[in-house]
This record gives C-alpha cells, structure tokens and sequence, in this order.
C-alpha cells in the first residue's frame, strides 16, 4: 500500500513538473526596462532608417523633405516611448501585460514600430529587427 502511494505521489509531482510556460512569459518587466532604455538610446537610427525607407518609395527628393520629417517625428515618438517604459517597467500598464505600448509594425502599415530600434547596415544576426527590402541597384 506504501509502494502505490509513493508512486502515485510520483507521477503528481513529475506531472507538475511539466507545465509550460505561457506565450506571454518572454514579455516581463526585464524585457520592458530593456525595451525602454534601447528606445531612449537608439530611437535616433529612426531618421537615417526613415530617409532610406522613403528614398526606396519615393525618391531622392521625397527622402530628404519628408524622410527627414517622418525620422525626426519616430525619434521623439520612441524617445517618449522609452522614458514611459522606463519609468513604468516594473508595472504590467499594457492591458496587463508587458508588451510595448505602441502599434505593431505590421507589413501593410508604414506607420508601426517594430518593439526595437532598427538596426542600421546590411547585415544582421537579430530576427526582431526590420527586414530591409532596398533594391541594390
């Protein structure tokens, strides 16, 4: 009778041991004050990144009025992203979560943030960044 117990008493502790993690536990507040801080400190590649994208769409003289414009306008948009974010971390303000306050950048909407700051260059070894689609010729 001992032995069935102690192998029940088993199987619910190793049964315990196997509950996964739910899909929000990679957004914490560690996440966040990371998130906020690399908005504070990087939120300025938003122009160069702004003047490339639009000199892609519209062309030289596009990218150097409005591309300007549109980099400096993310830039303080993720400056104030990153001082919220920062001063907030350890607090889930986001409907209860973790995750960035503003709008995804989903790929038929020029006009979201990615959760980082881009990336400037032609390469790089992080998925979360931009995929950069500039014709090299």
């Amino acid at each position: 009778m001992k032995a069935a117990a102690l192998l029940l008493l088993t199987f619910t502790v190793t049964a315990f041991a196997d509950i996964q993690s739910p899909p929000a536990s990679d957004q914490g507040p560690t996440r966040k004050l990371g998130r906020g801080l690399s908005n504070i400190a990087f939120g300025v590649t938003e122009i160069p990144d702004a003047i490339f994208s639009v000199n892609y769409a519209e062309g030289n003289s596009a990218a150097w009025g409005y591309g300007v414009v549109r980099g400096v306008g993310r830039t303080l948009a993720r400056l104030g992203y990153g001082i919220y974010e920062v001063a907030l971390f350890p607090f889930p303000t986001q409907k209860g979560t973790y995750y960035p306050p503003y709008r995804s950048d989903i790929p038929w909407i020029n006009s979201g943030f990615q959760e980082f700051p881009p990336e400037l260059g032609f390469d790089t070894r992080y998925n979360y960044s931009r995929t950069y689609l500039r014709d090299p010729n």
